[in-house]
């Protein structure tokens, strides 16, 4: 059974960082794209990005050249490192993965969510 656990979210000031982790056990790991969707409140829930088991990697726009998704493999974990946050980014971030490791990214799992809140 594949369980994925986040790490790392809280509060931050606008401008400021936050790294998070997606801790994920089962055989999966290392052949799965792994990705983070997030909700924020009043939305609809949005994939922000994922990165395949090759290290291609995909952003939402409103994340582009802020965000950075990476993995390591031999920890079975996957970061997200957030940068120059805004208000906008307050939401639930969620770590996912997918059965297999391609560029088709649908989720079949899903974590239990993390918090982040930046304030103005």
């Amino acid at each position: 059974q594949v369980q994925l656990v986040e790490s790392g979210g809280g509060l931050v000031q606008v401008g400021g960082s936050l790294r998070l982790s997606c801790a994920a056990s089962g055989k999966i790991f290392s052949g799965a794209s792994m990705g983070w969707y997030r909700r924020a409140p009043g939305k609809p829930r949005e994939q922000v990005t994922f990165i395949t088991s090759g290290g291609y990697t995909n952003y939402v726009n409103s994340v582009k050249g802020r965000f950075t998704i990476s993995r390591d493999n031999a920890k079975s974990t996957v970061y997200l490192q957030m940068n120059s946050l805004k208000p906008e980014d307050t939401a639930v971030y969620y770590c996912v993965a997918d059965r297999d490791g391609t560029r088709d990214f649908y989720p079949s799992y899903w974590g239990q969510g993390t918090q982040v809140t930046v304030s103005s």
